[in-house]
């Protein structure tokens, strides 16, 4: 049996900057995964973009923070993760829309967004070959970018490691060790960790972990298909998102970006939801994206696909993550529940959490941060969730 002072469970999008941030704050981290190395899960099937741009306060700080450390992360370990500041941009059609969009400006500007409102003129530049007929204006967002989520879940685990936090792979936690109302560590296929601390980060996995502790939490997984082209020579900057419902009425909004070696990369939301763990790709997906991409930017029609897959979105019934001290268990602490953007939110993620662990408060505001809280009523939703 080994002793440490946090132990995380889930080396993905979260646990990873998780016990990066514990570790920094001089804690002894132990990160369990049953995968064989970090971001094995549905960290690989991000396709990394990272945007301050939301409607809920506390998903905007929590970004905030996630864009501060991405965009110093080469500077601050000399290591590449890809980070690409290109912007995010919402080219607008539909009236209804924009009334939308610029509703919720005043939200996301009271909340220190660099982000406007911008003609269909000056949306088209942004967006070069961007098809303008009944475009209407947009919002764009020159501060949020793109990440290689490979490259990031690695760096972050090398550091972390630097920091003196240990990794386990290969393993399976099996029970919460409890003392009365106390989690003090877990129980693996392969033997016994005790800490004070232990931080549910298990994606998809997450309600399982949470009834081991008796608690009724629930986070669905819900499947979700992307892909990539080959590279071409690079003419996109910004991450662009599509509002609109598709044409096929199977489709909510769609979004893709260049990534910083060129390559296209892309997904959609379906309107009704793939619940389940099935990750097999489907035969209307390819389809559908390429009639969209096509009709948004026309250039685009000589693209070829390299390669197709399905990750998992592990979804809260509000929409919102679930970050947090659990409710009624002492040492028990959640960052779960992402709803599909735990790449983007993770390393904000890991800092609050780390700083609420050790210092008693996070780091954005009590009051917005309890937007987040695991004991919520979970009757809201987020005003629009952009993608």
């Amino acid at each position: 049996m080994s002793v440490y002072d946090a132990i995380v469970i889930g080396a993905g999008s979260v646990g990873v900057p998780t016990s990066y941030s514990l570790a920094k704050e001089g804690l002894k981290v132990m990160c369990i995964d049953k995968r064989a190395s970090a971001g094995q899960g549905q960290n690989k099937a991000a396709i990394g973009g990272v945007r301050a741009t939301h409607s809920d306060p506390a998903k905007i700080r929590l970004c905030q923070e996630s864009l501060r450390i991405f965009s110093a992360w080469k500077e601050e370990t000399g290591t590449d993760i890809g980070w690409k500041q290109g912007g995010y941009c919402f080219p607008v059609y539909r009236e209804e829309d924009a009334q939308l969009m610029q509703a919720i400006l005043p939200l996301q500007k009271k909340f220190d967004l660099n982000i406007d409102w911008a003609g269909d003129a000056e949306i088209a530049r942004f967006v070069p070959g961007l098809n303008r007929e009944g475009l209407v204006g947009g919002t764009y967002s020159p501060e949020d970018g793109q990440v290689s989520p490979l490259l990031a879940v690695e760096s972050f685990a090398d550091e972390a490691r630097k920091l003196g936090a240990e990794f386990s792979f290969r393993e399976q936690v099996q029970s919460l060790i409890m003392d009365e109302n106390a989690v003090v560590g877990v129980k693996t296929d392969k033997g016994e960790y005790r800490a004070p601390v232990v931080v549910n980060a298990a994606g998809a996995r997450a309600t399982e972990i949470c009834n081991m502790a008796g608690l009724d939490i629930q986070v669905q997984p819900d499947s979700h298909e992307a892909g990539i082209t080959a590279p071409v020579k690079p003419f996109l900057d910004p991450l662009v998102v599509d509002i609109r419902p598709g044409p096929e009425g199977k489709t909510a909004n769609f979004y893709f970006g260049q990534v910083e070696s060129g390559q296209v990369i892309f997904c959609y939301t379906p309107k009704t939801f793939f619940y389940g763990e099935d990750r097999r790709c489907t035969s209307e997906f390819m389809p559908i994206i390429a009639r969209r991409l096509v009709d948004l930017i026309p250039r685009l029609k000589g693209l070829m696909v390299r390669r197709l897959w399905r990750g998992l979105y592990p979804m809260t019934t509000d929409g919102i993550p679930i970050v947090g001290a659990a409710p009624k268990i002492e040492g028990l602490y959640l960052a779960i529940g992402m709803c599909g953007q735990g790449f983007m939110m993770g390393p904000g993620v890991g800092a609050n959490l780390a700083s609420l662990i050790t210092k008693g408060k996070p780091l954005m505001r009590p009051t917005t941060f309890e937007f987040l809280r695991p004991d919520r009523s979970f009757q809201g939703e987020e005003a629009e969730r952009l993608a």
